[in-house]
């Protein structure tokens, strides 16, 4: 009796030990052939913020794969961690928090891409004294975590202040944006007590405004300065600028929309704002601006005319339109698939240089594949903008020149980094090639 009870407790434990053996087996094999995909596809390179991971300090626990929230990004491969879907990354930050060996960096740029970031430190300083970068611009493009930093940049803010003493101008803190790293700067200098003005060139929102109908921005729990925790999942972009705009009447913070600020000047220990309206004095900045307000420009003739622009918007009021996007990151993508909307009767053309989409989640490029498969819009891989005129293009393909219908035409090709902006403040620009 007690050998068979042995022999049962040895053929358990072994069966179990060769299904977990043969489980593990499969799934690095899944991983190893998913990075196969990612490289043969040319989908190799991180778009932006992204895990580097030391192999010789991982110790396989896997740790950082269960905790990605953006799926199997991360995988184990011959018993180490990986990333094996770079160009999906957006930089959650959630596998630097789980490895239990401090195997993985959060860096910019890799050895082959450089990266231009603005020169920041820690507390969201750059190296000009009292001007801070939260958000997009100093790399994070994140919704959630451009909302922390902005909270951050503020509270270092505070700090600094609090140290430096008393001043004469007007406001503490001249914060120029209102997307969401302006929005929670903005909530956290009326939470610590400070003065403040927000200056936004657009609507509340920034660059979450102009994001295509329905995209989810928001995946995990925050929390806003003065408000309270946040406690949904998933928040698409219509909720979140819902729950922005009922934030700020609760809070009562102010901002002021449709203002640019034309000039930046360091005078009187601070700094002079000037926008197309008025002037303002501020001892501190934080430049929540992102990189879509400069949106990039493809130079080619008749890019200035009326029915082009860099944004989607509203996709329900354009319809019964022959339409051209440019572009092959998830914007371009997913303006496609909205705009090629069959209730809307669009004729839709998306025009791209590169043989495959590099900058786009897979679920795009699966969506877009999708709809050109059931002819509701047209794939031009590999071909170049050449000119615009009013109701048609010219585009480049091998070489060989035609002319394609557009009624409208959005191009959406990322934007640039402000960099005359920043250099007239004395604000450095780093290229990071792989750098923490």
């Amino acid at each position: 009796m007690k050998l068979a009870v042995i022999v049962i407790f040895l053929v358990l434990t072994v069966g179990s030990a060769v299904v977990s053996w043969w489980l593990v087996r499969r799934n690095e094999s899944r991983y190893a052939a998913t990075l196969e995909q990612a490289i043969a596809d040319g989908l190799d390179e991180p778009p932006s913020l992204h895990p580097l991971i030391d192999p010789a300090a991982c110790i396989g626990t896997a740790a950082c794969v269960r905790a990605c929230p953006e799926g199997a990004i991360l995988g184990m491969v011959n018993g180490r961690a990986a990333l094996i879907e770079p160009s999906r990354c957006i930089g959650h930050g959630a596998c630097l928090a789980a490895c239990p060996t401090e195997a993985i960096q959060l860096v910019f740029g890799t050895e082959r891409r450089g990266v231009e970031i603005p020169h920041v430190g820690s507390d969201f300083e750059t190296n000009v004294r009292g001007v801070y970068i939260a958000g997009e611009l100093g790399g994070m493009g994140l919704v959630r975590n451009a909302m922390s930093q902005g909270i951050q940049a503020v509270e270092s803010i505070a700090s600094a202040l609090t140290a430096r003493g008393g001043h004469e101008l007007k406001y503490d803190v001249a914060i120029i944006g209102a997307g969401p790293a302006g929005i929670a700067a903005s909530l956290a200098t009326k939470n610590a007590g400070l003065r403040s003005v927000t200056l936004e060139q657009d609507t509340i929102g920034g660059a979450v405004y102009h994001y295509p109908r329905a995209k989810m921005v928001i995946t995990r729990p925050f929390e806003l300065p003065g408000y309270g925790r946040i406690a949904a999942r998933e928040i698409p972009k219509e909720d979140l600028l819902e729950l922005w705009q009922h934030v700020i009447r609760t809070t009562g913070i102010g901002i002021r929309e449709q203002e640019r600020v034309t000039s930046v000047l360091a005078e009187n220990g601070g700094f002079t704002v000037e926008t197309e309206r008025d002037q303002y004095t501020a001892a501190c900045l934080v430049l929540a601006i992102g990189r879509r307000g400069s949106p990039r420009k493809l130079g080619v003739p008749g890019e200035e005319l009326s029915h082009v622009t860099y944004a989607l918007g509203d996709p329900s009021d354009v319809s019964g339109m022959a339409i051209l996007v440019v572009g092959g990151g998830n914007s371009a993508l997913e303006a496609a698939i909205a705009l090629g909307d069959p209730l809307l009767g669009n004729s839709v053309t998306l025009s791209y240089r590169g043989a495959v989409f590099k900058r786009a989640t897979s679920a795009n490029r699966q969506r877009i594949e999708d709809l050109a498969n059931k002819g509701r819009l047209t794939i031009l891989a590999g071909t170049e903008v050449t000119n615009i005129e009013p109701g048609r293009v010219s585009i480049r393909h091998d070489g060989n020149a035609t002319t394609l219908p557009a009624e409208r035409v959005y191009i959406m090709i990322g934007g640039e980094l402000p960099t005359e902006f920043l250099k007239r403040l004395g604000v450095s620009i780093d290229v990071k090639f792989g750098s923490a």
